[in-house]
């Protein structure tokens, strides 16, 4: 059982999704996966955005901007690298991660939202 410190370590703030990749098994649906939901609805998380610095690089000519948060949640078996988040409306792929956090606790990640840089119009 976790100890008192760990326990006040998770302050939830945040309801989010977690979804994982289906592939599409048609015949010609190579490329054409869709996202689905892990769980049965949203869970509580507790997300944090890392401080800013940096956060643009340049890859093939695209200015990419990126947003990292943290992501902690009550621990679940079977969660991966391979899955993402949506938390308000962004789209946050895992970027490292799982991490145990205590004996079956809490679980953390490394997230973030990925957007080209520049005006969108």
């Amino acid at each position: 059982m976790a100890g008192k410190d760990q326990r006040a370590a998770f302050r939830p703030n945040k309801r989010v999704q977690l979804e994982q990749p289906e592939a599409d098994k048609t015949f010609g649906g190579a490329g054409r996966g869709k996202w689905v939901s892990v769980t049965s609805g949203k869970i509580w998380a507790e997300v944090r955005d890392t401080l800013p610095s940096r956060g643009e690089n340049l890859s093939e000519g695209l200015t990419i901007a990126k947003r990292p948060a943290r992501i902690r949640i009550r621990y679940r078996p079977g969660l991966t690298a391979r899955m993402r988040f949506i938390v308000d409306g962004r789209v946050l792929q895992i970027v490292a991660g799982p991490a145990e956090i205590g004996r079956r606790y809490l679980i953390e990640f490394m997230a973030e939202e990925t957007t080209p840089a520049g005006n969108p119009a």
